[in-house]
């Protein structure tokens, strides 16, 4: 009788394990983290949905600045990253955590704020030379975000100190959080253009600010996906990291992001590149 139940136990867990394997091959979670501006835009609850009914696998995500979403990444806490601070990512492989960078799509940035003192123009230098020198009002996020690594990369390259602007505050929050602080103190501020089509567009407050700088070639927003090394967590969801990977970054999904906000905002929020090298 006892090798019976034995037998029958063995049997039983052997099932169970297939059941197991089987709901992982069906579907499963794959979390990750991403920057504010994909699911600000609503990309991410466009593409949810989709990924669910092709692949079976449920799409969660944490929505924070790159620098956060590339140390969950870090620490184990998620199986995938998709952010926009190229040289981080970059940074991100290279130390390990991460098995290979894959460009998905790109849009710009733009700088948004009152129509004067400041001209409309796509000269970046002048914009933030102006801002320094009259110490006019600029909110920054401030948050470590891709968004945030570009602005103070361009206020390094022009050797400017920002906090010698008294009139310079960082929200230390998203882009659409720090958008509206912005527009509430007519100030200026620099976004991602997706996030300030949605937000300016759909928000239920009025918008003051305009965009007064766009078209320079500092202000590309380029975005890149990677899954977090399995070698250094071996539990995480692999599996379907490299399923969302060849997902997105493929043909019929590349076409899906460049239809994304035409119908509504009149113009992508996002164009796809993948398999380029950017």
């Amino acid at each position: 009788m006892k090798k019976l139940w034995v037998m029958l136990l063995g049997t039983v867990m052997i099932l169970t394990s297939a059941v197991f394997a089987g709901a992982e091959e069906g579907g499963g979670i794959l979390m990750m983290a991403t920057t504010t501006s994909t699911e600000d835009t609503g990309l991410l609850d466009y593409l949810q949905p989709l990924f669910k009914e092709d692949t079976g696998i449920d799409l969660q995500w944490t929505a924070v600045g790159t620098g956060e979403a590339l140390r969950l990444g870090e620490d184990g806490q998620v199986d995938i990253v998709l952010v926009h601070a190229r040289a981080s990512e970059e940074e991100f492989v290279k130390n390990g955590f991460g098995v290979e960078r894959f460009p998905v799509m790109y849009n710009d940035f733009v700088i948004v704020g009152p129509a004067e003192p400041i001209a409309k123009t796509d000269d970046v230098a002048a914009v933030f030379e102006t801002i320094q020198k009259d110490q006019l009002p600029f909110v920054s996020r401030g948050d470590d975000s891709g968004t945030d690594k570009k602005e103070k990369k361009i206020w390094a390259e022009l050797e400017l100190d920002p906090s010698e602007n008294p009139n310079y505050i960082e929200s230390g929050q998203g882009m659409g959080a720090t958008l509206t602080i912005a527009n509430e103190k007519d100030a200026y501020c620099m976004t991602d253009r997706g996030t300030w089509l949605k937000q300016s567009i759909d928000s239920e407050n009025d918008y003051v600010l305009d965009i007064v700088c766009e078209g320079g070639k500092q202000l590309l927003n380029q975005y890149g996906v990677i899954a977090v090394s399995p070698e250094k967590y071996p539990d995480l969801n692999n599996d379907a990291a490299n399923a969302f990977i060849e997902w997105i970054t493929s043909e019929k999904v590349q076409e899906l992001i460049g239809e994304f906000g035409v119908e509504e905002y009149g113009q992508a929020l996002f164009t796809p590149d993948a398999g380029t090298d950017n």
